[in-house]
């Protein structure tokens, strides 16, 4: 994950820094590496706490990490959002009441996914593997029983993400399961699944959700994988920020955009209390947050959130891997 916290890092300051010589604000960034991991978020997310000068937070990326700090941002009374987390009882369970995400939540990937393999992979049977993290254990327990509603054989599998030889799973595929779906966030982990597949000469296609978006890290051929972002290369009027993000950073995915939004709306919401002649601070900067009503945005979509702190109105993007390891867009 570190490329992509890199890139999330990176699409945070091209934010920062347009938004900054648009609204002749002087908004800094202060960087936290969570890791992926809930204890370093906590940590993290302490220190933020602790430094006054900060009055929202974008981050953390893991569903598992929102759930290790909601609380503490809670009790702080500080905005933090999220471009990539997607466990819907983040913004349900009443345990994280400042939190809001510019991306959809996986009550709508879980069944968007399910109902896209039903329909074109069209299994009799298949392999569903968690990898024991919060991310995973609930997109396997939305996505199973709509398996198994649709008559598809469904042969539940577990690992530790801290797996990386996966031989002796791979030889549990079985040749009427025609697809594997690995809901993990660790995308190298999955190429090293789609290489021990290759190597048993398995046929079984890879079906892989967002956290493996990935491009130049998950790269078998066939395979699939949906993201809570768009490929903003395709949108026209994402074209001036596409072009400054290559010409600064190189390529990217689909992980940076989102937290651009997220950074947006932190940036916009602080301009909106300074116009109003309001000294920032995280009680107004949050009231402010949601109120975000933008018609557009970087996603190719508006901009808003429901009382619980979700975007209206979102959805999920499926990509497939060609022959050459890239992500191409399918339409729909």
């Amino acid at each position: 994950m570190a490329s992509l916290g890199q890139e999330q890092l990176h699409f945070a300051e091209l934010a920062n820094s347009m938004d900054n010589l648009a609204n002749k604000t002087k908004i800094s960034i202060v960087q936290g590496d969570t890791q992926l991991q809930p204890a370093q978020a906590t940590t993290v997310t302490q220190q933020f706490v602790s430094n006054s000068k900060i009055v929202a937070v974008v981050g953390p990326a893991g569903s598992q990490e929102v759930a290790a700090v909601g609380p503490l941002f809670g009790r702080a009374g500080m905005a933090f959002i999220s471009g990539s987390a997607t466990d819907p009882t983040l913004t349900t369970d009443g345990k994280n009441p400042t939190f809001l995400r510019v991306v959809s939540n996986d009550n709508v990937q879980g069944p968007q996914d399910a109902n896209y393999i039903i329909k074109n992979l069209k299994p009799k049977a298949l392999m569903i593997v968690d990898d024991e993290e919060a991310y995973s254990t609930d997109l396997v327990a939305i996505m199973i029983p709509i398996f198994k509603h649709a008559g598809i054989k469904v042969d539940h599998e577990s690992v530790p993400q801290s797996t990386t030889d996966f031989s002796s799973l791979v030889s549990k595929i079985t040749s009427s399961e025609s697809v594997v779906v690995l809901p993990w966030q660790i995308a190298a982990n999955a190429q090293q699944f789609g290489r021990d597949v290759a190597q048993q000469h398995k046929k079984a296609v890879i079906f892989g959700t967002d956290g493996l978006f990935s491009p130049g890290t998950f790269s078998i051929s066939g395979s699939y994988v949906s993201s809570f972002g768009p490929d903003i290369t395709a949108i026209p009027a994402d074209a001036a920020v596409a072009a400054a993000a290559k010409a600064k950073y190189g390529s990217f995915g689909t992980f940076g955009p989102p937290v651009f939004a997220a950074t947006h709306v932190i940036d916009e919401a602080i301009d909106s209390v300074c116009k109003a002649g309001q000294t920032p601070s995280r009680s107004n900067v949050l009231a402010a947050i949601r109120k975000t009503s933008e018609p557009t945005s970087i996603l190719g979509q508006p901009i808003s959130f429901d009382s619980h702190g979700d975007p209206n109105n979102g959805k999920f993007f499926l990509f497939k891997i060609n022959s050459k390891g890239a992500y191409k867009l399918i339409p729909g």
